[in-house]
């Protein structure tokens, strides 16, 4: 299990805090919140998987108090869910690259395994929501990406934490030409990681700002 949880730690959006950006004059993908492999993850598409996690916080605190919490503790969650995005295809690709792929009974039987460790399905799914961003919805997704990162890494003789397999994916990561919306920082190939921009045209907001501009 504790294996499992730090890959899915590695592969799936962190909870940390960050502040509200205002709108970017810059963009080289209108509309896009980052463009990989020629395909564009919309600031629509990108809303909506954050809308996801919150609306499953949400669902899961039904204390007001612990709900803004999680929410002070989730603020940055729009940029690492991006990331986790962008992460999940460069995974997907290098999988691919490597003839690996993963059946629908794989997954099941994973999730089978982990639920009996959990307590039962609803253990499962508020354990994954509270330690990596993954609403219930997109658990078998994730976990597919487990699979195929665990297979991944067995293919190379390594394991998903050594540098073969990292390496493997900046190779994925260069090859898919993964471009970043600025107000969300830039992306490293060679770090396979979405890393600060400085851009002088994005102005941040803090939370203070905003309430006395209210």
């Amino acid at each position: 299990m504790h294996r499992r949880r730090r890959t899915a730690f590695l592969l799936s959006a962190a909870i940390v805090a960050a502040p509200l950006l205002a709108a970017c004059g810059n963009d080289t993908h209108p509309g896009a919140a980052a463009v990989v492999g020629g395909q564009r993850i919309t600031v629509a598409q990108l809303e909506s998987r954050v809308d996801e996690v919150r609306t499953a916080q949400r669902a899961a605190v039904t204390d007001e108090a612990q709900y803004k919490q999680a929410v002070a503790q989730t603020g940055s969650l729009a940029r690492d869910t991006l990331h986790g995005m962008v992460l999940d295809k460069v995974l997907h690709r290098a999988a691919e690259d490597a003839g690996i792929t993963v059946s629908r009974h794989e997954v099941q039987e994973m999730r089978a395994g982990l639920e009996q460790q959990a307590g039962g399905a609803k253990g499962l799914e508020t354990a994954w929501l509270q330690q990596y961003g993954v609403p219930p919805q997109r658990l078998d997704e994730n976990l597919r990406l487990q699979l195929e990162a665990q297979k991944l890494a067995a293919r190379l003789g390594t394991n998903t934490s050594q540098p073969a397999f990292w390496n493997a994916l900046s190779k994925s990561s260069k090859a898919l030409g993964v471009d970043l919306n600025p107000r969300y920082g830039n992306w490293d190939a060679r770090k396979v990681a979405r890393v600060d921009a400085k851009t002088p045209w994005v102005r941040e907001i803090s939370t203070a700002d905003t309430q006395q501009a209210s």
